[in-house]
C-alpha cells in the first residue's frame, strides 16, 4: 500500500465516536483520514435485516436508552421513527414462572446504594455491608441475588469489580435523559449507521476501510501511524490523531490481533487510567422461530390468568442465559438471549452450533418446553462473540473500584498531539451507550477545533 498525503487529523476507529469525532472535524475545514479496521463502519453497532420477517437484527448495540439528544436529534433531522419498547416482564425463580416482581426490593437496594458515602468499595462489598445489618430473610436473599443479577446484566460487570462510586454517577446520568425508558429506532441501528455514511461522504472525510492500525510513533505535532491492509502496508502521517478504538483494544498485549503500539509509550497516567477501566463481556444470541410460541405460555407450569403473549423481557439465574428478551410491542418471532459477565466468560470462543444449543437448552428450562419441540421451531440465529473480536475485545466498559477518575485521565490530550474518544472515555456515568460514543467524538473534536484555532458547525453536525 503507498503511503498517503498528510491530513490535518487522523481518526483510527470508525465506530460512533469516530464517526463523530471525523465529521464535526471535517465541518471546521480540516481535512480528516478516518481508518478502519472492519470493511465495514459502525463498531459495535452491527445490524443485520433478516430477510423473511424483514425486520433489523443487533448483532451489538440495540437500544437507545432514554432520551439523549445526541442520538434522536440525527434521527429527527431524517424523520426516522423511533418506538418506546413496552410490554410485560417475566421472571423464572426456581422452579416457578410468574410475573416479575422483584423491582421495588432491588430498587430499595440501588436507592441505598444511591447515598453511599463511604469510600468506595465493589457492589458485592456494598452488597455484604447493606445486608448485614438486616435479617437474614428469604425475601432479603432473593433481593440480593436479583440485585446481582441487575448490575452484571445491564452493565455487563462483575459485581467484585464494578465500583459503587461509577453505578451511583451512572443512576444520575440515567435519571437526566429518563434512562429507564428504552426505544428503537424503526430500521435499528442500520438508521444510524446510514446517517454516518452520508455524514462521512457529504463532509469529504477519507475513509479507508479494511486497514489495521499496528503502531503508532509520535512526539508532539507530529504522528506516523503504520498500518496494514489486503495490499500490504501503509503509512499514515498527521500533526494530530484521535484514537476511538475500545479499552479492550488498548488493553491488549503487544503482540495480539488488533492491539496497538505506541512509540514512545503512552504517559503512566493514561496507561493508569486504561488499567482501571474494565471491559465488560457479553454473548448475544438471537433466535428466529416459526411463531411466537410463548404467546400461548405458560401452559404447563403454575397457571396465571395472564399470558405471556405481551412478554417483553424474561429475567432468570440461568447460569448460561439469564436474560430474555422480544421485539415487543412489535410482534415478531424473535427471542434475543443475553449471556453477561461469568456466563459470556463461558461461551466466548465456543462455536456459533454450542452457543445456539446452550440457548436452546435454556429456554428448555425457563419455559418447561421439549428440547425437540423448540429445535423443530426454531428456523435460524444470528450470533456475534464480541470477546474473541480482535477489533473490540468485549461488550463495553466499565469503572472499576477506585477508578471513577479513569475515563477523565483516559480522555485527557497527550501533548496536543494524541486524543482519545469513545465511550470509555465518557465522564458523565454513561459509558457503554451509543450516545456517550457520539459525545465523547464530538469532545474530542472540540479539543482539536480548539487547539487549531477553528470553528465547528455544530449545526450541521447534529442535523446534518
Amino acid at each position: 500500500m503507498p503511503d498517503h498525503a498528510k491530513p490535518d487529523v487522523i481518526v483510527i476507529g470508525a465506530g460512533a465516536s469516530g464517526v463523530s469525532a471525523a465529521t464535526a472535524l471535517a465541518s471546521a475545514g480540516l481535512s480528516i483520514t478516518l481508518l478502519e479496521a472492519r470493511d465495514r463502519i459502525g463498531g459495535r453497532i452491527f445490524t443485520l435485516q433478516d430477510p423473511k420477517l424483514h425486520a433489523p437484527i443487533e448483532l451489538g448495540a440495540e437500544f437507545i436508552h432514554g432520551l439523549p439528544p445526541e442520538i434522536l436529534d440525527l434521527l429527527k433531522s431524517r424523520h426516522i421513527q423511533i418506538g418506546e419498547v413496552d410490554g410485560d416482564n417475566w421472571c423464572v425463580d426456581e422452579v416457578r414462572i410468574s410475573p416479575c416482581d422483584f423491582f421495588s426490593d432491588v430498587d430499595q437496594i440501588l436507592q441505598k446504594m444511591k447515598h453511599h458515602k463511604n469510600a468506595d468499595e465493589s457492589f458485592t462489598d456494598f452488597l455484604k455491608r447493606y445486608s448485614s445489618r438486616l435479617p437474614d430473610t428469604p425475601s432479603l436473599r432473593r433481593a440480593k441475588q436479583w440485585a446481582m443479577g441487575y448490575v452484571s446484566g445491564f452493565n455487563a460487570a462483575d459485581p467484585a469489580l464494578v465500583g459503587v462510586n461509577w453505578l451511583v454517577l451512572g443512576m444520575h446520568a440515567e435519571e437526566q435523559i429518563e434512562g429507564d425508558r428504552a426505544f428503537r429506532a424503526e430500521h435499528g441501528y442500520a438508521d444510524l449507521i446510514e446517517i454516518f455514511q452520508q455524514q462521512l461522504q457529504e463532509s469529504g472525510v477519507s475513509l479507508q476501510k479494511s486497514t489495521t492500525v499496528e503502531s503508532i510513533q509520535w512526539r508532539p505535532g507530529q504522528v506516523e501511524i503504520t498500518a496494514s491492509g489486503a495490499n500490504g502496508t501503509a503509512m499514515f502521517f498527521a500533526p494530530r490523531v484521535v484514537i476511538t478504538v475500545p479499552i479492550g483494544v488498548l488493553q491488549a498485549q503487544a503482540d495480539d490481533k488488533g492491539a496497538i503500539r505506541f512509540i514512545p509509550e503512552l504517559p503512566r497516567e493514561k496507561q493508569d487510567a486504561i488499567r482501571n477501566i474494565a471491559m465488560g463481556k457479553v454473548i448475544r444470541v438471537t433466535l428466529r422461530f416459526r411463531e411466537r410460541f410463548w404467546k400461548d405460555l405458560p401452559h404447563s407450569r403454575e397457571q396465571y390468568a395472564k399470558s405471556m403473549d405481551g412478554m417483553s423481557f424474561l429475567f432468570s439465574h440461568d447460569d448460561w442465559f439469564p436474560t430474555w428478551w422480544t421485539t415487543a410491542p412489535v410482534k415478531l418471532p424473535l427471542l434475543t438471549a443475553w449471556a453477561p459477565f461469568h456466563c459470556a466468560s463461558r461461551l466466548s470462543g465456543q462455536s456459533e452450533s454450542f452457543v445456539v444449543e446452550r440457548s436452546v437448552a435454556t429456554l428448555h428450562r425457563l419455559l418447561g418446553m421439549r428440547v425437540q419441540e423448540l429445535e423443530g421451531l426454531l428456523e435460524y440465529a444470528y450470533f456475534h462473540d464480541w470477546q474473541t473480536d480482535p477489533f473490540s475485545r468485549g461488550a463495553y466498559s466499565y469503572g472499576k473500584v477506585g477508578g471513577i477518575q479513569a475515563p477523565q485521565a483516559l480522555a485527557a490530550p497527550v501533548d496536543n498531539t494524541l486524543f482519545f474518544a469513545g465511550e470509555a472515555t465518557d465522564v458523565d456515568g454513561l459509558n457503554g451507550t451509543v450516545h456517550a460514543a457520539i459525545a465523547s467524538g464530538r469532545r474530542a473534536a472540540l479539543e482539536i477545533a480548539k487547539s487549531a484555532k477553528v470553528k465547528v458547525d455544530w449545526k450541521s453536525v447534529k442535523a446534518s
